[in-house]
Formats: C-alpha cells, sequence, structure tokens
C-alpha cells in the first residue's frame, strides 16, 4: 500500500478512536481488510506521533492530561537545544550507550565531531543514524527482543549483552518525571532501562521540562540512579531544586 493511502487509513482510525474512545486491532483489521502487522504498525506510528496509547490488543485515546497544544516534532527546538548540551559532556574515546527515544536520537548529529566513540544503542533507527556520521563510531547493538511498541530491542539477551560492557555515560529519555521518585512510563518495558543505568557511570537523562511533574504508572530510573538531567530552561526554579534536592545535576539548555 503507498504512502499516501497509509496516511488516510491512519486518519480514518484515528477518526474511529476519537468517536470511540478506544479500539482493537480486531476491529481495524476487520473494517480496513488488512493485515494485523499493517494495523500495528499504524498504531505505533500514531502513538509515536503523540495521538493515542497502545494497550493490549488495541489502542485507546491519549489521556488529555498529557496532550500538549505544540506539535511535537521528532526533532523540535528544545530537543535539539537539549541534544546539544548533552552531547557537550561527551568526550573523544567515550563509550556511551543511547537508549531508543525521538530526544535521545536528536543527540546523533551532535556526535559527528567526536573521535573514536563507542555507541552503544538498542533502537535500529539511532543504529542507522550512526552510521551515517562522518566519524563513524563503534556500534554496538544489543539484540534481544523486538519490541513493536518501543521500536527497541529489549529482554534478557539485551540484559545480558550489557552487562559484557562497561560505559563512560548513558543518554536516555523519559515519557514524565515524578519529582518525588524518578523518571516514569507507560512501557511496563523497564528492566534493559535499569540494566543500562547499572553499566554506565553517568547517567544523563535528556528530557523536556513540559514532561516534568508528569506522572506515568511505571517507575522507570529512580533519583538515586541519576546523575545528570538535561533540560530546557522553562522548567521553574521550584522544580529545578526539588529535583537538585535528590542529588542530581540539573543543566538547562537554551
Amino acid at each position: 500500500m503507498s504512502k499516501r493511502n497509509s496516511s488516510q487509513r491512519r486518519h480514518l482510525i484515528m477518526q474511529r478512536l476519537q468517536a470511540s474512545g478506544e479500539i482493537s486491532v480486531d476491529e481495524l483489521v476487520q473494517h480496513f481488510s488488512t493485515s494485523e502487522v499493517t494495523i500495528r504498525k499504524d498504531l505505533t506510528a500514531l502513538e509515536n506521533s503523540g495521538l493515542l496509547l497502545r494497550r493490549y490488543g488495541g489502542a485507546v485515546l491519549m489521556p488529555a492530561e498529557i496532550l500538549t497544544d505544540e506539535n511535537d516534532e521528532p526533532f523540535s527546538k528544545d530537543k535539539l537545544s537539549i541534544a546539544k548540551v548533552a552531547a557537550a559532556r561527551i568526550r573523544d574515546h567515550n563509550r556511551i550507550i543511547i537508549d531508543s527515544g525521538s530526544t535521545t536520537a536528536a543527540l546523533i548529529k551532535q556526535l559527528n565531531p567526536k573521535q573514536g566513540l563507542v555507541v552503544m544503542t538498542n533502537s535500529l533507527a539511532v543504529a542507522k543514524q550512526l552510521t551515517e556520521l562522518e566519524n563513524e563510531p563503534t556500534l554496538l547493538m544489543t539484540g534481544g527482543t523486538w519490541d513493536i511498541r518501543s521500536e527497541s530491542f529489549q529482554g534478557q539477551v539485551a540484559e545480558q549483552v550489557l552487562r559484557s560492557y562497561d560505559f563512560d555515560q548513558l543518554f536516555i529519555g523519559a515519557d514524565g518525571i515524578d519529582l518525588a521518585r524518578g523518571t516514569t512510563t507507560f512501557n511496563e518495558l523497564v528492566g534493559l532501562s535499569r540494566v543500562m543505568a547499572e553499566t554506565a557511570r553517568e547517567v544523563v537523562v535528556m528530557v523536556e521540562s513540559q514532561k516534568i511533574g508528569r506522572k506515568m504508572p511505571n517507575l522507570e530510573l529512580n533519583w538515586q540512579q541519576i546523575d545528570v538531567l538535561v533540560t530546557d530552561n522553562q522548567i521553574s526554579q521550584e522544580m529545578k531544586q526539588k529535583i537538585e534536592a535528590n542529588d542530581v545535576e540539573v543543566v538547562l539548555a537554551n
């Protein structure tokens, strides 16, 4: 099916979802006379665009409290600013982990001036971008079980591979920041993130300020596992002080 037809189908999926609030994969397969694989790819693309949340067997509308008025482009100005500040912490020949996600992906192009990097990732998209850099770093991949929702490798194999190495830094994003607990997410697959943090000497969380104070059901990394939080300069002074009280360095991007 052409990209145009895919776009039209996804538009119709959103219309049906807005009318009912939730929708199942089986229902969409029957309605569009297409495969489960195609529908799951559609739902993943719509989730990555911030329009819905995947649930077992289907999807629901994005909760109103986490919707933003701003169109969250993969590389918005805030993401790029955060990426530039985060990249400034990386030295030549560092061994780093870059987790999957749009904020961490913005970091890749900032790595071009760096020499002799070794980069581990669980994301095919990140891996592809790394191979396109002029100063191509040594690329390591976790392997493991492919998770269609996060579009990354997860599971025990990935964890075992990570534990075979040690790293200078981990760069990881977050769906939300619970000021009392740490980074939070809707995704229940948090085991690999925690292993990433265990194997890195410095854990750098890259997150836009609009996500700070946003509580998700699953705790990913607690404050004791985080060394640095890089965000934009729209964070309030009160929030900044609460995070710093957990012995976390807060770095602001202009």
